[in-house]
């Protein structure tokens, strides 16, 4: 399938789930060549870590490391860059592009789940900082530019372990030339999960003096075609929509989180930044907020515009997003639903008990999912029930791909729950049948006092795999958390 990417300031349209590796000799096998990149030397391999705060603007690149934190001084991601332009000829047929680095060292978490993002811009360096990409030339997002990602891995902390990303896509398109003048191969590993202390990984450097431990690229490919077809310019354009996966799958974080009045902490106070500079931390690809308040009593602010901002702010991307009141009028409390893609379509159902769901349309991987936000009454069973009966009908309406997500306000034995499960997923279930959940310990998946949020999908979503769930721990140091609810993600494959 063709891949659409655009040119250096654009983004690479596709994310794979494999493995990776590049570097500098070269073998023959049949009509293919592997090349294996990993050698500092006439900058085969560069790299730099990226660090926030008071580090933003002094350059690291005595150090290859990842860390997820709130604090933006221990924030940091790792930049690597492999000399694809001298070392494969240009428009050649790569068939295999596997990266592959080394932990040295890291912190008590023992594993983290690591992404390999596109770099969309060229960065020098002995420069780059986490404001410059190169001296008094800024990266059009503090943090690097980055596009979409690639591929992820689990991450262990123990050192010596290898792991390996597979960015075939991106390095297809940096050799045919379509990501700009350079066919240089850029790209960033960040950290996926929550915020924590214990998130730090490190890795050996392309300057180690055992091989072995380099990050390294290892490129397979042929002889270019004879008459290749020109592969036609795309325009660049914000935020597009992933392209088919060629292989594997496509990623889609999906993240849901009852802010609690726009972010009123179990400590009683109303911080909307805070809670969302936490939603940030979790690089979710689409987001279910409950209780957003627009021009309530709850701040008296426009909530979605503003979170849409904050949001902006702490990821260095645009997010669209569609916000519906329980109401159904334009000001109160209500549902809303933010995403890094592109919003196709939007609609609004209401419910029975002065409820509402709140529905956008997107597509991943050339996948059409239609994606929905409620919040059911919270203190009536019946209407509950009610409101479940009317929310399928109306979702049944929309094609497949469906994920339902929100505040149920239900136990997952009580009726409104039960009828879901008729036609849904339950996806933290699922995982833990799976052996693929996680929350933390003293805690086995309740989101409030107990399991009351949810993150469904349908029973004939044939092209949603779930990969994990996990509900997690926003405690900050004195106990407190941003809501009196519990941030939960479900992480799917979309083939």
């Amino acid at each position: 399938m063709p891949i659409r990417v655009s040119g250096r300031n654009g983004r690479l349209f596709l994310r794979a789930l494999a493995t990776v590796v590049l570097s500098g000799a070269a073998t023959i096998a049949s009509a293919q060549t592997t090349v294996t990149l990993n050698q500092a030397t006439d900058k085969k391999v560069v790299h730099a870590t990226l660090r926030g705060g008071s580090f933003a603007d002094k350059n690291q690149s005595s150090v290859l490391a990842t860390r997820a934190s709130d604090n933006a001084d221990y924030k940091r991601r790792a930049l690597l860059k492999f000399d694809t332009q001298h070392t494969i000829p240009a428009g050649s047929a790569v068939s295999s592009a596997l990266l592959t680095v080394t932990v040295k060292t890291g912190s008590d978490d023992a594993s983290r789940s690591i992404g390999a993002y596109q770099v969309t811009t060229s960065w020098t360096e002995g420069e780059v900082t986490w404001n410059l990409r190169r001296k008094k030339t800024k990266w059009n997002a503090a943090g690097g530019d980055l596009g979409s990602k690639i591929d992820e891995a689990v991450v262990s902390n123990k050192a010596g372990t290898k792991v390996t990303f597979d960015v075939t896509p991106l390095v297809k398109e940096a050799v045919a030339g379509r990501l700009g003048s350079s066919r240089y191969t850029r790209l960033a590993l960040v950290d996926l999960e929550g915020a924590t202390a214990e998130s730090y990984r490190e890795f050996y450097l392309p300057t180690d003096v055992t091989a072995a431990n380099r990050p390294t690229l290892k490129v397979t490919y042929g002889s270019a075609p004879s008459s290749p077809a020109p592969a036609p310019k795309p325009k660049p354009k914000p935020d597009p929509d992933p392209a088919p996966s060629p292989t594997g799958g496509t990623t889609l974080r999906v993240l849901h989180w009852n802010t609690h009045h726009n972010g009123v902490g179990t400590d009683g106070k109303l911080d909307t930044a805070r809670l969302i500079k936490k939603v940030a931390s979790f690089n979710a690809d689409i987001i279910s907020l409950q209780e957003v308040e627009r021009f309530s009593g709850w701040g008296n602010i426009d909530a979605p515009v503003v979170i849409a901002n904050l949001l902006k702010s702490y990821t260095g991307q645009t997010w669209h997003y569609h916000f519906a009141t329980l109401s159904g009028g334009s000001n109160g409390i209500g549902d809303l639903i933010l995403s890094r893609f592109q919003i196709d379509a939007n609609d609004t159902q209401l419910l029975s008990g002065s409820r509402s769901a709140n529905g956008v349309t997107i597509n991943v991987n050339g996948r059409t999912i239609n994606f929905i936000s409620t919040h059911l009454h919270p203190d009536s069973g019946s209407y509950r029930t009610t409101e479940v009966g009317e929310l399928k009908k109306w979702a049944s309406t929309f094609a497949e791909q469906r994920i339902i997500a929100g505040d149920f306000n239900a136990q997952s034995t009580d009726a409104a729950s039960v009828a879901m499960k008729q036609s849904y997923y339950d996806s933290w279930a699922e995982a833990q049948a799976d052996g693929t959940a996680t929350s933390f310990p003293g805690n086995s998946g309740q989101t409030r006092n107990s399991r009351i949020d949810y993150i469904y999908y349908s029973r004939g979503a044939g092209a949603l795999t779930l990969k994990s769930s996990q509900v997690f721990d926003v405690r900050d140091a004195n106990g407190k958390m941003p809501s009196d609810h519990r941030p939960m993600m479900s992480i799917f494959t979309v083939k």
